[in-house]
C-alpha cells in the first residue's frame, strides 16, 4: 500500500493575501523601465532627493570598523542623544530610558503593532504599509474616512464618532503628519482636540513624524505636547537626514508604557538583534543637530517648499483638487474632474489611471487605493522629488533672496516636465 506523500508546509492565508509594498513595487517597476531605454519622471516612489550630510557620512566612515553587536534597545550615548534631541527640538520631557532604536521606523511600527493589543485606527488616506503591517500581525485595521475635510486630516470629531460607535474596542490610533500621502499638516489646536478625545477614550497613538523636520516653514508641533502620556513618537534618518537607505529608526516611548518598550526589545531580540553598528554610531552625529545640520535642514525645506508651491499651482490650475502642501514632499490630486474624459479611454479605476498614464507619458504616480481609497476615486499620490538634490542645495545656499517659480526650471526640471505632461495628457 502506497504511502501518502507528506504535503509541505503551506503560506498562512493572511501572509498570502499580501503583495510587495507599493511603494517599493513602484520604484522597482520604474527602475525596470528606465533599463529597457525608456524616460521615466520619478514621481512614485517618496525617497528624499537630497545627499546625507556631510558631516554625518564622514562620521560613518569613522565608524566603519565597529562590528560588535549594540545592545538591543539601542547604543547608549545615541540613545541619550535623542532624547536630547527631543528636549531640545520638540521641548519634551524626554529621556534615554523611553528610547529604542531600530532598523527603520517602519519595522519598529510593525513591532508596536504587534505588541500592543487592539484594532488599529487609521485615517484614510495613510501610507501603504500600515495596513499590511495589521494584516500580518492579524489585527483588524478601522478605516476613518477624512474625505469630508479639505486637508484629508482626522479631526476630533471624526475621531469621537469612531469611539462612539466602538466603544468596548481598543485600539491604536496611527497618525502620520506632515501627512504621507497628503502633505498636509495638524495645527497646534487641532492635535490638542485629538489628544482630548484620545485621552478621553484610551487610545495609544504612535505618531509618526518622519516628516517633522520637513514642515516647510519649520513649525512642527507634536502630539506627544498634548497628549504624553498616550503618544509614541515615531522618526528617524530616511526624510530629514536624506538616509533612507541606512535604515535608522527611533521611537519615543511614554515612561507610563515602558511595558511596550520592554515587548518590543523582547522582540526585537529574537528578530533584528539589534540596528547596524557603524549606523548608530553615525546617527549620534545626526541628532545632535549642530548648525551644519540645522542650516541643511532649513536648505532643503527652501527647496521642497517652492517645489510643492509650484506643483500645487499647476495642478490647481488645471482643476485637480488636493490638500495645500505644508511639509514633506507629497501631493495627493483627486483626478474627478477628469472622470468623463477618462471613462472614454476605459480608465475607470486609480490602479487603472497610473498604469496609463505610466505607459503613455513616462509619468509614475502611486494609486490612492494604496493608501486606503477605494478603487473607485481617482486619486494618486504625486512625490515631487525627482531632482538632483545636491545641486538643489547648493543653488538655494547661493541665492541668499527668497527662491521663486522663476528658479523651478534651474531647481527641479524633470518635476515641471512631469506635471506638464500630466495635464497636457489629461486634456
Amino acid at each position: 500500500m502506497d504511502r501518502q506523500k507528506p504535503r509541505l508546509a503551506t503560506l498562512k492565508p493572511h501572509i498570502q493575501s499580501l503583495g510587495t509594498s507599493a511603494t517599493l513595487a513602484i520604484n522597482e517597476h520604474m527602475h525596470a523601465l528606465i533599463r529597457q531605454g525608456k524616460e521615466v519622471f520619478k514621481l512614485g516612489f517618496g525617497q528624499s532627493p537630497f545627499p546625507v550630510p556631510e558631516s554625518v557620512v564622514h562620521a560613518l566612515q569613522d565608524h566603519a570598523h565597529e562590528k560588535g553587536y549594540l545592545p538591543v534597545r539601542g547604543l547608549d550615548t545615541l540613545r541619550e542623544m535623542v532624547a536630547q534631541y527631543y528636549k531640545q527640538r520638540m521641548n519634551l520631557n524626554a529621556d534615554a530610558s523611553q528610547v529604542i532604536i531600530g532598523p527603520g521606523s517602519k519595522e519598529l511600527i510593525y513591532i508596536a503593532i504587534l505588541c500592543l493589543e487592539g484594532d488599529l485606527i487609521l485615517p484614510a488616506p495613510s501610507w501603504v504599509s500600515y495596513a499590511p503591517q495589521a494584516q500580518l500581525s492579524q489585527k483588524k485595521v478601522h478605516w476613518i474616512d477624512t474625505s469630508g475635510n479639505p486637508q484629508l486630516l482626522l479631526t476630533a470629531d471624526l475621531l469621537e464618532k469612531f469611539c462612539q460607535a466602538h466603544p468596548k474596542k481598543q485600539g491604536t490610533l496611527l497618525l502620520n503628519y506632515p501627512s504621507n500621502p497628503a502633505g498636509s499638516t495638524y495645527s497646534s489646536t487641532q492635535l490638542q482636540a485629538i489628544a482630548r478625545i484620545a485621552r478621553q477614550y484610551g487610545i495609544v497613538v504612535i505618531s509618526d513624524e518622519i516628516y517633522g523636520e520637513l514642515n516647510h516653514s519649520g513649525n512642527h508641533d507634536t502630539l506627544a505636547r498634548y497628549y504624553p502620556e498616550g503618544t509614541i513618537i515615531s522618526s528617524g534618518l530616511s526624510k530629514w537626514c536624506g538616509a533612507g537607505g541606512w535604515r535608522l529608526g527611533t521611537f519615543l516611548i511614554p515612561k507610563t508604557m515602558h511595558g511596550l518598550l520592554d515587548a518590543m526589545a523582547i522582540v526585537a531580540s529574537e528578530t533584528y538583534t539589534s540596528a547596524s553598528s557603524p549606523i548608530q554610531y553615525a546617527a549620534v552625529k545626526a541628532f545632535d543637530f549642530d548648525d551644519y545640520i540645522a542650516e541643511y535642514v532649513h536648505q532643503s525645506r527652501r527647496v521642497l517648499k517652492i517645489v510643492a508651491q509650484y506643483a500645487y499651482d499647476n495642478l490647481s490650475d488645471a482643476y485637480l483638487t488636493m490638500p495645500e502642501p505644508i511639509g514633506g514632499f507629497y501631493l495627493f490630486p483627486d483626478f474627478e474632474f477628469y472622470r468623463a474624459v477618462l471613462g472614454k479611454r476605459n480608465i475607470k479605476t486609480s490602479v487603472e489611471f497610473c498604469q496609463r498614464l505610466l505607459e503613455e507619458t513616462g509619468v509614475a504616480l502611486l494609486p490612492g487605493t494604496a493608501f486606503g481609497h477605494t478603487h473607485s476615486r481617482l486619486t494618486a499620490r504625486l512625490a515631487y522629488v525627482d531632482f538632483d538634490g545636491a545641486a538643489a542645495l547648493q543653488y538655494a545656499i547661493e541665492k541668499e533672496r527668497e527662491l521663486n517659480k522663476e528658479d523651478i526650471e534651474i531647481l527641479v526640471p524633470n518635476v515641471k516636465a512631469a506635471c506638464e505632461r500630466i495635464i497636457s495628457w489629461l486634456l
